[in-house]
């Protein structure tokens, strides 16, 4: 074989990063997929993850300290959930009942200035225990974007999403890094303030990455109960978001 073969022969430094990560890729479509309907496609979210983690390796730069494949982590997630919002997958009455679980949190915890329990939000939405269990099981798949989903600047009206605020923070001006930390803290205000089983529940699932039958578990709860108090979690963080002039 001649040199030049050969070298033809060796993937490039760009290929076999793609390569090297191509399991995160997967691991990661597989893991928003357990969430999903059956008719969303875990294929086509780890073709759209390809991109994204194609994305990440033109864009990193090594010298600014961030480990790779927590920069890849959150472009290659965010490049699924671009797909997912494009595909308006999601039902309108989905989309309602989620709202009004967040508004009324957002009610009920304005006027007693604490956590709000599960029965006071179900009181506020005319609705009994059950009931209430119910709607927050019909409303898991928004929880699922809700934590990332587009934020709007109220300021500017400059459209950011949550993960690439805190991704690209050294990549901004001045001012947009400022507004990126508030951000950042207020979120981890927030998580800090959720009630322990919530918190606890949004820990495991999103720095420990246990799934929600591991979660439950470790909590000795049922699978679906845990699916409803992180859907509980992401709306009440949702609406303590949505009610900050920061964002």
């Amino acid at each position: 074989m001649t040199v030049r073969a050969y070298q033809k022969n060796i993937p490039s430094k760009r290929d076999k990063m793609i390569l090297d990560h191509a399991t995160l890729v997967k691991y990661i479509a597989e893991r928003l997929a357990m969430r999903l309907p059956s008719n969303v496609d875990k294929e086509d979210l780890m073709e759209v993850g390809i991109i994204g983690l194609i994305d990440a390796i033109d864009k990193y730069i090594p010298e600014k300290g961030v480990k790779f494949k927590s920069y890849a982590e959150i472009r290659i997630r965010g490049a699924m959930l671009d797909y997912l919002r494009a595909l308006d997958w999601m039902p309108r009455s989905v989309r309602d009942k989620a709202r009004s679980i967040s508004k009324a949190f957002k009610a009920v915890e304005g006027r007693i200035k604490r956590n709000a329990s599960e029965e006071e939000v179900a009181k506020e939405l005319g609705l009994s225990l059950g009931d209430y269990h119910k709607l927050l099981s019909e409303s898991k798949v928004v929880s699922l974007i809700s934590i990332d989903e587009v934020l709007r600047n109220e300021k500017g009206g400059k459209q950011r999403n949550l993960g690439d605020v805190i991704a690209d923070i050294t990549q901004k001006s001045c001012d947009e890094i400022i507004d990126s930390l508030e951000i950042r803290e207020l979120l981890k205000n927030s998580i800090i303030a959720l009630p322990e089983k919530e918190k606890l529940v949004i820990s495991l699932y999103y720095y420990n990455e246990l799934t929600m039958k591991e979660i439950g578990l470790v909590l000795e709860l049922t699978e679906s109960r845990v699916s409803q108090l992180h859907s509980q979690a992401i709306l009440r963080l949702k609406s303590k978001l949505k009610d900050s002039d920061i964002i």
